[in-house]
């Protein structure tokens, strides 16, 4: 008796996993998650995916500062800033106020630095600041996500690990 019964549970366990197969072989499949997001005073606030930040235009830079662990020094492969806020639709005001606005940068360990957008804009200073996937060929550890390069910083104070927003103000 006890075996009619293990057999019959069986059956409806193996009836009960097939009846769900075709709904689970019809899921969608998972979707890579935002490595970062642009918001604020942009015309098309957006989340980016690692694959749809290395499909811009990338840039390399050679950076080389000073950390509270000694030099760093690398030669950097990612977007420029500027890339991310135009294809983000650039900035929602008119273009002669760009320098009286900022961008704030933040790490997911809450980490934020403050960069002029006349620092990074092309008509002006045109600082090459990227956030990068790479150094020195090497993808970055994962645990430590895209970062903030500013080539022409002396010291890693602005240099944000793990970046997953950008807002401008």
């Amino acid at each position: 008796m006890l075996s009619t019964r293990r057999a019959a549970l069986l059956a409806i366990v193996v009836a009960l996993a097939l009846a769900a197969t075709p709904a689970l072989a019809q899921a969608p499949a998972a979707q890579s998650p935002a490595a970062l997001s642009v918001g604020g005073l942009v015309k098309s606030p957006r989340s980016f995916t690692l694959a749809e930040l290395q499909a811009l235009p990338w840039t390399t830079a050679d950076a080389t500062f000073d950390t509270e662990h000694g030099p760093q020094h690398g030669t950097w492969l990612g977007v420029s800033l500027w890339t991310l806020l135009d294809q983000s639709g650039g900035l929602d005001a008119p273009a002669k106020e760009v320098v009286r606005h900022w961008l704030i940068v933040t790490g997911r360990d809450g980490y934020t630095v403050v960069l002029s957008l006349g620092e990074i804009d092309p008509a002006f200073s045109h600082a090459a600041a990227l956030v990068a996937w790479s150094q020195d060929g090497k993808p970055l550890d994962p645990a430590q996500g895209l970062r903030l390069i500013l080539p022409g910083d002396r010291r890693g104070g602005r240099d944000v690990r793990d970046v997953v927003t950008i807002e401008v103000k």
